[in-house]
């Protein structure tokens, strides 16, 4: 079963320019779509169907016209809770935190409501975007799509339950460390952590990135033609809004392909993802790739820095607040950056550093290779309720090895889809690229869709 709901954002904007659909229907059955699956699945924070509606009827009189304010024009949209929108708090998922009305919007939605995206309210997220889990303080608990009783991901956790559960075809989630590639892998989606800077910031902050979250490459592309284009705030900006994003059409043969399969540290990879990874990386060689095996390139030393970082930079903000806010933040969170509090500074800027070796080593990792493959995840998705998939606070990023380095490095990296366990739950598959190469990375996923086995339906809670 499908709906308007449904429809790809390049069939929408097909459609509204022969007239054949209207922004205004379109919106109402997303609106309609939410209303019966929210229930289940607890994606959304700040709703505002007046507002969409609103949107959506003046985008209507501009395809009336003729006149579209963009590429996205009348397409329905989430945002995640921590890109500001004008009018709306930014509370980042977390109950201890001011619930002061943002002034202005973030370059995210400033470019989508430019545009005439339709933005239907915000997506929710787990405490300070700490976790891959829509566990929160604040928010509902986020529920994956597939499985009511398994974990959607994060720190994108409603971005990525909204975008498989149908709530729309546009979804903008964010990423440090894998929370865009991580919830789209656990949902089935393509979510694109781009090049750092390409789609602007504020403020910009080492490692961390906007990008699309949506359920074809198609729609991830025609999304950064919106989402790169520049804006003063941001002062480590590449726009990308020159590069022909709808160009997707590569021939694979040729290329150097890394098959990335150990991380160096973490959890174990599950045999199910390597299968599927593996099967992957042969689909491309039989279209004419060579596949080239790479070793372990990350440390221990390289994790464990990071996180006395940022268990260091969480305690700052988490320290500063009244002991009665403290009380209000998860748990979990608190404990793992409590134990800041004995770092020394020599500590916290040795583990700064090791995001930098980190950097290094990821970059190296793709010399003589055009593009890498890897898991997005070691394993499938987890328990609803849990806050990480080894849910203990001491060992927090054991499953972030293959997609926290990209984060480090600049580098750009998509999931995609590239199987099912056998619970029925997706497998997602990894491809980075080299720095400012989004479209190469996009163009591979592009090819892959048309290599992998037929996908299975959506799933769909509207109907239970």
């Amino acid at each position: 079963m499908s709906s308007l709901a449904d429809l790809s954002a390049v069939d929408l904007v097909a459609a509204y320019r022969d007239r054949s659909l209207s922004p205004v229907e379109v919106t109402a059955a997303v609106l309609t779509r939410i209303a019966a699956s929210e229930p289940h699945l607890k994606a959304m924070w700040a709703l505002d169907p007046e507002g969409a509606m609103d949107a959506a009827r003046a985008a209507e009189a501009r395809w009336a016209k003729g006149e579209p304010a963009g590429p996205i024009d009348g397409v329905p949209v989430t945002i995640k809770d921590n890109i500001a929108t004008k009018g709306v708090a930014v509370p980042l998922g977390c109950a201890a935190l001011p619930m002061t009305p943002s002034a202005h919007d973030d370059p995210p939605a400033a470019h989508v409501r430019a545009s005439g995206g339709v933005i239907l309210g915000k997506t929710t997220m787990p405490d300070l975007g700490m976790l891959s889990s829509g566990l929160s303080s604040f928010h509902d608990l986020a529920r994956n799509p597939w499985d009511l009783a398994t974990n959607p991901g994060g720190s994108s956790a409603g971005a990525g339950a909204a975008a498989a559960a149908g709530y729309g075809p546009l979804h903008i989630g964010t990423d440090i460390g894998g929370s865009i590639r991580l919830p789209a892998g656990w949902c089935g989606l393509v979510g694109l952590k781009p090049t750092y800077g390409r789609i602007p910031m504020v403020p910009p902050f080492a490692g961390r990135v906007a990008g699309p979250m949506t359920r074809t490459v198609a729609d991830t592309a025609l999304f950064m033609s919106v989402l790169s284009r520049p804006d003063a705030r941001d002062n480590t900006n590449v726009p990308g809004d020159h590069l022909p994003w709808l160009d997707l059409d590569m021939d694979v043969k040729g290329l150097r392909i890394g098959l990335w399969l150990d991380a160096g540290f973490g959890q174990q990879v599950a045999p199910e993802v390597t299968a599927a990874v593996t099967a992957a990386a042969r689909a491309y060689e039989a279209a004419g790739a060579t596949i080239v095996p790479v070793a372990p390139f990350l440390t221990r030393a390289m994790i464990d820095g990071l996180d006395e970082f940022w268990r260091a930079r969480s305690w700052a903000t988490i320290s500063a607040l009244p002991a009665e806010k403290q009380a209000l933040i998860l748990p979990y969170i608190t404990q793992w950056a409590e134990t800041a509090r004995g770092l020394t500074g020599m500590q916290v800027y040795h583990g700064f550093n090791q995001m930098n070796v980190m950097r290094d080593a990821a970059m190296a990792a793709l010399d003589g290779l055009d593009f890498m493959l890897s898991p997005v995840a070691p394993t499938a998705t987890y328990p609803a309720d849990w806050a990480s998939p080894v849910n203990d606070p001491q060992r927090p990023f054991e499953h972030i090895a293959f997609t926290v380095s990209m984060n480090m490095s600049g580098q750009p990296a998509v999931s995609v889809n590239c199987g099912y366990t056998g619970a029925g739950l997706p497998i997602g598959l990894q491809i980075t690229g080299h720095r400012l190469d989004d479209l190469g990375v996009l163009r591979m996923a592009h090819a892959f869709e048309q290599m992998r086995p037929a996908q299975r339906p959506w799933p769909l809670w509207d109907a239970a």
